[in-house]
Parts: structure tokens; C-alpha cells; sequence
């Protein structure tokens, strides 16, 4: 059985994580209360405006299951192509283009997979799981370094119309330490805590979301709305290093790289950094920012959720404080021709380690496209190396981009050498990023959040 923990992107998010667990709630309801948490807590990088993935362990079956709540195509299809804003972001060196806006918000999920969670797997009432978001948004939350950091290279979205009251409040960015003060999102879960989640899809939060997409040009309808349903999966599997591995079949599969990984325990370092890079490609997609938990309870039960609102759109709802998603500007998350109410792809990989025994690792990561390499490496240095949670989360990273090698401080210099004489450019950051993604990770012994994100861990 997994230790009793919660690991996400902030410590907000862990305590009310923590809060429920302890107040005898499940996997699934301390998952829900910490998702809702982070939606105050970690509006850089997630909102109740979003979507995600999670996965499931029952403890009492030894049952594994997805849930898909990741935002739809609304109808008609391909209808945002003319409203979007076009802008570039600098993403450390490289400028990262992006499409905002109205026109860019697809139909919301995440709410409906916390519903579909807590209704499957919850235990408390509802509305105690909305209780300590709830007493965030009213109180505020200070701002860690990460998050200011992100902050900082998304002001030309943060700070678009309603949000430069929020994320520069004094005329300037908020630093470190201080409040961010999100009124609104009183009043927002207020009514998800009295409405439940069908306030996104049927009710108040619907018909102002409504509103704002019919005045400022959307595309999202009541009819896609009212539609909208989080669907329960089967995990894609392999087996890695004797275990079983489950996570959910994403662009750019983890469960593909771990397949090409050679065993490394035995290996040098140089040679473990080449293992990994070369199991991994380096190809394009989208770049969404994104957040993770991990729950596991003292029944068996685990629980890892990844949520995002892409970039975001640079809307917020009248006096709710809530961030439209961007999903429909990322052009990388539009495979084929996509249809009303079908999901849009993802690189979320929320996932599972078991062996014989029960359940050996419960893992996911923010990052985008860096967030299948932060997975790969901490689970290897976990299940193949043996290293603790916390230790294989610190070592530093290395990650491939075309022909661009992107190196954490520390890392080892002869693989680095190497990857430039195969005639890569080798890219040194001059400190550890939030860019090389942000890993939530709980093990039987202990569990770690990620400081690229200011991350969090704690056991119940």
C-alpha cells in the first residue's frame, strides 16, 4: 500500500488535500478538495474554467481506471479560427507562440470529473469538499517563487483585462510572499458548493460563462455545455523494471518511452542521460501550463490528477474570477478533424506503478511537453535506480527539444558532450526551472513535491 500522502504543486493544495483525508475521506475525495484548492491557489497555472485527466486505484477491487475530463470541441467545429489573438511568450530563450482569446476557450471538464470522481469513489458530502477552498479564496494566498516566476513570462496574458487586478493589483506583478486576492472566487464556489458541479454546465457559473463567450465572441454554446460528460477508461500499460506500469494512451505515450528504456541501475551516469533522451523524442507540442496531485489514502486507494487551462484566455468572468481555458488556440491539442463534443488530445500522463503486492508508485507532472521527460526520469531513478521520491524529483534535468538539449546545473557533463557531438545544441539553464516541469510522485515509504513549482508534499 502506498503511504498515506498528498503531493501536488503547491502547499495549499496539499493541506486541503491533507484536511480531508484526515477528516476520514478518500483518495477520491481528498483528490476533488485539493483539485478545487489548486483552482485558488494555482490559478498561474490551473482553473475551474479547465480540464484534466486522472487515474484511479480501488483499493478494494485492485481496480484501475482513467477518467478523461480534459475540455471538448464545442460546435461548430473549427468556429474560433477567426477570433483568436495571436501572441509569443518567451519561454526561457525561446519565444513560444500562442493563440488567446475568447474564440480560444473550449468546453470546460474539469468540473465534471470531480463530480464523476467524488460520486464513483467519495465518501463526505460535497460541499465539506469544497470547505477549504472555499476559506482560501476568502483569505487569500501568498504567492511562492515559482508561481511568480510563471507569472512573469505569462503577464501578457495574466494581466490582459480583468486579470491586472488580480496578478498586479499595485500597477506591478506580485512577488513572492504576497496575497493573491481572488474575490470572485468566493462567490464561484459558493455556488459549485451549492449547486454542485452542474453550476458550470446548467447552472449560474454556465449562464455568466454564457454571457461573456455571446459578448465578446465564443463559441462554446449552452447545448455544448449541457453535453459534457467525464468518461471512465482503461489504462494503457507495460511492464518497466518488473512492475506494471498503467497511465492513460497520451500524445507522446510514457508508457511507449518507458518500453524503449534499457535497464539503468547498472549504468554510469553519462550513459543513464543518454538511455533516457534516446528513449524519449524530441518532437514537437502544445505547450499548456499545467498542475498535478497525488493522493493516496490509508485504505489502498490512490489517486493522480493532472489538470490546465492551457494558457489561458485573458477572460475572466464578471465578479467570479474564473480564467477561461485556451484550449482551442493550441493547435497541437486539434488532431485530425475534430469533431463537436470530442476530446481534444493531451500530454497528461497521471499514472501507477503495482506489483504483486498492490500499488508501488503513484506519479504525474505539469511541464507540457517537458512533462513526459520529468515522468520517464523520476520514475527510472524511483522503480530501476532506487533512488527516494525527493532524490530522484531534485537530480537535475535534462531535456530534449529537435535538435536542442535543454540541461539542468548538475547535469552530467559527459552525456552533454556527447549529445553535441551527435551535433545537438546543448542548452545550459543557469538554474533549476520551472520549465523542466513540475512532478507530484507518492512511493510505499515517502512521498515529494516538485521546487520547480514550489511543489509540496506531506503525509496524512
Amino acid at each position: 500500500m502506498l503511504k498515506p500522502a498528498v503531493a501536488a504543486g503547491h502547499p495549499a493544495t496539499v493541506e486541503a488535500g491533507i484536511e480531508i483525508l484526515e477528516a476520514g475521506g478518500t483518495a477520491a475525495d481528498a483528490a476533488v478538495a485539493a483539485s478545487l484548492a489548486s483552482c485558488v491557489a494555482e490559478t498561474v497555472m490551473t482553473g475551474l474554467l479547465g480540464g484534466g485527466h486522472a487515474i484511479y486505484l480501488d483499493g478494494a477491487s485492485g481496480s484501475v481506471r482513467t477518467l478523461d475530463c480534459f475540455c471538448a470541441v464545442p460546435s461548430p467545429p473549427g468556429g474560433a479560427a477567426g477570433g483568436l489573438l495571436e501572441l509569443d511568450v518567451p519561454f526561457g530563450e525561446e519565444l513560444v507562440h500562442y493563440a488567446v482569446g475568447p474564440a480560444s476557450c473550449a468546453v470546460p471538464g474539469l468540473p465534471g470529473g470531480l463530480d464523476a470522481l467524488w460520486r464513483e469513489f467519495g465518501r463526505l458530502r460535497w460541499d465539506e469538499l469544497c470547505a477549504p477552498a472555499l476559506r482560501l479564496a476568502r483569505s487569500g494566498v501568498p504567492m511562492p517563487p515559482a508561481h511568480v516566476s510563471c507569472l512573469e513570462m505569462l503577464e501578457p496574458v495574466m494581466t490582459m483585462r480583468e486579470g491586472a487586478r488580480i496578478y498586479a493589483p499595485e500597477g506591478r506583478l506580485l512577488r513572492p510572499g504576497e496575497l493573491l486576492d481572488q474575490p470572485g472566487l468566493v462567490t464561484a464556489l459558493e455556488a459549485i458548493a451549492e449547486e454542485g458541479a452542474t453550476s458550470v454546465y446548467s447552472g449560474s457559473i454556465a449562464e455568466s460563462l454564457l454571457a461573456l463567450l455571446e459578448e465578446r465572441g465564443g463559441v462554446v454554446t449552452r447545448g455544448d455545455l449541457q453535453a459534457y460528460e467525464a468518461r471512465w477508461g482503461e489504462p494503457e500499460e507495460v511492464r518497466y523494471a518488473g512492475f506494471r506500469f498503467l497511465s492513460r494512451a497520451a500524445l507522446n505515450s510514457v508508457t511507449e518511452a518507458l518500453g524503449r528504456l534499457p535497464p539503468l541501475a547498472s549504468l554510469p551516469a553519462p550513459a543513464r542521460v543518454l538511455g533516457v533522451l534516446d528513449a524519449l523524442d524530441g518532437g514537437p507540442g502544445p505547450e499548456t501550463h499545467t498542475t498535478n496531485l497525488a493522493v493516496a489514502d490509508g485504505e489502498g486507494n490512490a489517486c493522480v490528477l493532472t489538470s490546465s487551462l492551457g494558457l489561458g484566455s485573458g477572460d475572466w468572468l464578471p465578479r467570479l474570477d474564473l480564467h477561461l481555458n485556451s484550449m482551442l488556440g493550441e493547435v497541437d491539442l486539434l488532431v485530425g478533424q475534430p469533431e463537436p463534443g470530442t476530446r481534444m488530445q493531451s500530454m497528461m500522463a497521471p499514472s501507477l506503478a503495482l506489483d504483486a503486492a498492490g500499488p508501488v508508485l503513484a506519479i504525474g507532472a505539469a511541464g507540457g511537453t517537458r512533462l513526459r521527460t520529468a515522468i520517464v526520469n523520476v520514475t527510472s531513478a524511483i522503480l530501476d535506480e532506487g533512488l527516494e521520491p525527493q532524490a530522484a524529483v531534485d537530480r537535475p534535468r535534462v531535456h530534449r527539444a529537435g535538435d536542442v538539449v535543454n540541461a539542468e546545473p548538475g547535469a552530467d557533463e559527459e552525456a552533454l558532450a556527447e549529445f553535441a557531438r551527435r551535433g545537438l545544441t546543448v542548452r545550459r539553464w543557469p538554474h533549476r526551472h520551472h520549465y523542466f516541469g513540475g512532478v507530484s510522485v507518492i512511493t510505499r515509504d515517502a512521498a515529494a513535491g516538485d521546487p520547480r513549482r514550489s511543489g509540496a508534499a506531506r503525509p496524512a
